[in-house]
């Protein structure tokens, strides 16, 4: 699928034309689910997450086989604001170790069998420092977009993305905060494991951003643009194709989500395709899962990033596929009374 982003007016037009799911695989799966060797809604929610995999992949059987896990990489100016209790530079030791397979997501990629690609997107030039103007320029914005974009394989059957950034949770913080309002402070967390201090500082620098923006805040992709980084960017880009080629995704933390919602708020039922795979420590991620409606399949207390609490919920749809697909229906198995 060639594509190739010249204008915002181009991720728009791919939001409005965006497929739906298979409305035939979604009732027969259901109506499998009624035949299953089991009472009905004995596997709670797992039900749910079967017939709504089933209905992305058009596929009443369905059963996840190529998961993949995408982590992006970007560096932000406004963490010389002091929002992070690292410097910058850990950003690209990071991704080195992410590629070297030292990281937690590698452990979880390796132990539920998914793939794992990693993207680094221009870490020696770090978005601008968004209290100042946009953090990102329209062309360097699109670029990432498309990055992300073309990072998903057509073969992947259920993605995770992930990210990797200094100073990426204070842009969440801003364009949650941009996009639903209420004060910075219900917005903005520890991230990294900023003090009492550090967190007074990085809800100011939120503060800042969304007013230094208050023109854009009707326009979802602008905020985007202005609020988030290049990581961010591509993983909108990539929970995008994603939905095109009618692959379901597992939404990561509160970075991930925050961009994510970005396409929810300019195309409502942008994120059907998407399920939340944890809620994060961060505050305003819980409050960012209800604005989109979205329950999340664990709660562990984490606050790492790299995709990884949607890497452990990776088993959680793979087991609903596996008892979905797999039992024996009543008949099959000769029990009475199904």
């Amino acid at each position: 699928m060639a594509q190739t982003f010249q204008t915002l007016a181009d991720i728009i037009a791919l939001l409005d034309g965006t497929p739906a799911p298979d409305a035939a695989a979604l009732t027969a799966a259901q109506e499998r689910d009624g035949t299953l060797t089991k009472p009905p809604g004995a596997l709670g929610r797992l039900e749910q997450i079967a017939a709504w995999y089933c209905s992305w992949r058009g596929d009443a059987r369905a059963r996840v086989a190529a998961p993949r896990i995408i982590v992006f990489a970007g560096n932000h100016g406004v963490a010389a604001r002091g929002v992070s209790a690292f410097p910058p530079e850990v950003t690209a030791q990071m991704v080195a170790n992410f590629r070297a397979g030292g990281a937690a997501v590698n452990q979880l990629a390796r132990q539920f069998g998914a793939r794992m690609d990693v993207h680094a997107l221009d870490l020696d030039r770090p978005t601008d420092d968004f209290t100042q103007g946009p953090a990102m320029d329209m062309a360097g914005f699109l670029a990432a977009l498309e990055v992300g974009w073309y990072a998903v394989d057509p073969a992947t059957d259920l993605l995770v993305v992930g990210e990797m950034g200094i100073g990426n949770t204070t842009s969440a913080s801003a364009i949650a905060h941009g996009l639903w309002g209420g004060q910075a402070q219900d917005w903005t967390g520890r991230g990294t494991g900023v003090d009492a201090h550090g967190l007074e500082i990085k809800a100011r620098v939120v503060a800042e951003g969304v007013r230094r923006h208050a023109d854009r805040l009707g326009q979802p992709l602008e905020i985007l643009r202005c609020l988030g980084g290049r990581e961010l960017a591509a993983m909108a880009g990539a929970i995008l194709r994603a939905r095109h080629l009618s692959v379901p995704v597992i939404l990561d933390g509160f970075i991930c989500t925050a961009a994510a919602a970005c396409l929810e708020a300019q195309r409502p039922g942008a994120l059907d395709h998407c399920i939340a795979g944890h809620v994060s420590a961060e505050p305003g991620h819980k409050l960012a899962l209800a604005r989109l409606g979205k329950a999340p399949l664990l709660s562990l207390g984490m606050r790492l990033g790299e995709g990884s609490g949607a890497a452990l919920a990776l088993p959680i749809v793979q087991g609903a596929l596996a008892c979905h697909s797999g039992m024996a229906t009543f008949a099959e198995a000769g029990v009475v009374g199904g």
